[in-house]
């Protein structure tokens, strides 16, 4: 079969629901991204993270641009990227709500600003204070890509919080690798 071929053939329509079944059985990791600035300060909780390059490093999120953050996030231009370990399934979920107002999601766990601003969570298993550099449209969501300004390692013996199958697993942490504790510009 030629690329040609492939090119040619008919694609059926996909629904919605298909996509998001198919999409289920791909695995992440659970982030909560947050922002602080002059459009105030929130929270959400992501799956849709992942790395781009590591010179410069840069991570991309993807964002529905109805989410009523989502103005806060393009207008603040900075992010946290918090990695939930096992045993933030609570605040994984507060983040998650549409029923709790912005502020109220930071009530769950501890908080502190970083340089750029963006609020990052205490006991992370890895936190990134980042600056959004780029913003590409795609359907119903924002690409953002975002610079990696400094980086924040929690602690070794916390196990990794993923989505899979539309529900919570932990992922073990292998021990065997060491890890630097910070890296970049310094938290205020």
């Amino acid at each position: 079969m030629t690329g040609d071929s492939l090119m040619s053939a008919p694609t059926p329509d996909i629904s919605v629901d298909a996509f998001r079944a198919a999409m289920s059985q791909l695995g992440a990791p659970v982030v909560v991204v947050t922002t602080d600035g002059q459009e105030g300060r929130h929270g959400l909780t992501v799956s849709a993270v992942c790395s781009v390059s590591d010179t410069p490093p840069t991570l991309l999120v993807c964002l529905n641009r109805s989410n009523r953050s989502y103005a806060a996030f393009a207008g603040n231009r900075v992010l946290g990227f918090n990695i939930l370990g096992e045993g933030d399934q609570a605040l994984a979920a507060a983040f998650a709500s549409s029923r709790l107002q912005p502020e109220e999601r930071f009530s769950h766990g501890t908080w502190h600003q970083a340089v750029t601003g963006a609020p990052l969570l205490d006991g992370a298993v890895v936190s990134l204070d980042c600056t959004v550099e780029a913003v590409h449209v795609s359907g119903t969501h924002d690409v953002l890509m975002c610079h990696v300004k400094a980086i924040r390692h929690g602690a070794d013996d916390i196990d990794v919080l993923t989505w899979f199958d539309r529900r919570f697993h932990v992922l073990p942490r292998t021990k065997t690798m060491k890890r630097p504790g910070f890296s970049g510009g310094s938290y205020l």
